[in-house]
């Protein structure tokens, strides 16, 4: 009948509990807390049982289990801690590297620079060609357009004079016969000039 009862206590308030039982209210009550002399000596007994096979087997592995743990963590710390001066001798080539890359690039940026250089210096010598190329067909193409210009104003200057002197004579002159003449009257002028 005690275990029901127990069950009951779980599940109902400890006032209903009180007048189940039959206990009265002006009672002090301490006896429900307290358990009952069997119980105690049973529970003794027992905690006494596990307590020593706790000690007797569980006990030595759980130590086992801790210096296993233990010594994972010592060999996990001396595996950083040689991570570490790897990284360290890792960082120190690196750093030793970027000293010579920086060398390396500095180099390459003067060569560079040589190099543009000479290239700019080659630009303006093919230029400075190009433009006195250019200069000189300019003054070839001018002496030429002059000398055209001043052909063309032979022939015009001596057909103009052939045309005054026909005039002036009113009768028609052998043409040929009088271009040969301006041509060697205007040859004179430009040798004496």
């Amino acid at each position: 009948m005690r275990i029901p009862r127990i069950r009951h206590m779980m599940a109902a308030p400890p006032l209903l509990l009180a007048a189940e039982e039959g206990v009265d209210e002006s009672g002090s009550g301490i006896d429900l807390l307290l358990p009952e002399t069997s119980e105690l000596i049973a529970g003794v007994i027992a905690f006494a049982i596990i307590f020593f096979f706790i000690w007797r087997w569980v006990g030595p592995i759980l130590s086992a289990t801790l210096e296993r743990r233990q010594e994972a963590e010592r060999s996990r710390l001396e595996a950083a801690e040689q991570t570490r001066q790897e990284a360290e001798q890792l960082a120190s080539r690196y750093r030793e590297q970027l000293a010579g890359a920086k060398d390396e690039a500095a180099r390459i940026v003067d060569e560079a620079r040589q190099a543009a250089d000479a290239v700019r210096a080659e630009t303006v010598n093919r230029a400075q060609q190009e433009a006195d190329d250019i200069v000189r067909r300019a003054r070839d193409e001018a002496a030429a357009e002059a000398q055209r210009a001043l052909d063309a104003a032979r022939s015009q200057v001596a057909n103009l004079s052939i045309d005054l002197a026909e005039k002036v004579v009113e009768q028609t002159l052998d043409r040929q016969a009088q271009l040969g003449l301006v041509d060697s009257y205007l040859a004179e002028l430009e040798s004496g000039e």
